[in-house]
């Protein structure tokens, strides 16, 4: 499986943005989707997570209520949209699938990732 994230970009803070990631293969739909990002000088951290046919989704604390994953299996297609952005939101967000049927939050537990695109929220 390959991964590529798109969509990031420079906003103010209070306004939106919409990552993409789209999936090369058949069997996009089998797996659990994550997105994780990573800020400069700090650990890559879990986002977001769907899972595969159910669609349930999980977020991190700090983005609940302000950010939605979602994906379009008929697109290989996964989805963040965020709202009400702050500084602190600025990252490298990378998404991930993973294999197994639960969601993960560990970036250990995804076994495909993408390349990264950049979000810089401006005060």
């Amino acid at each position: 499986v390959q991964l590529q994230a798109s969509g990031g970009g420079l906003v103010q803070a209070g306004g939106s943005l919409r990552l993409s990631c789209a999936a090369s293969g058949r069997t996009f739909s089998r797996y659990v989707m994550g997105w994780f990002r990573q800020a400069p000088g700090k650990e890559r951290e879990f986002v977001a997570a769907i899972r595969s046919t159910s669609g349930s989704t999980y977020y991190a604390d700090s983005v609940k209520g302000r950010f939605t994953v979602s994906r379009d299996n008929a697109k290989n297609t996964m989805y963040l949209q965020m709202n009400s952005l702050k500084p602190e939101d600025t990252a490298v967000y990378y998404c991930a699938a993973d294999l197994r049927p639960t969601i993960a939050t560990m970036t250990h537990e995804y076994d495909y990732w993408g390349q990264g695109t950049l979000v810089t929220v401006s005060s």
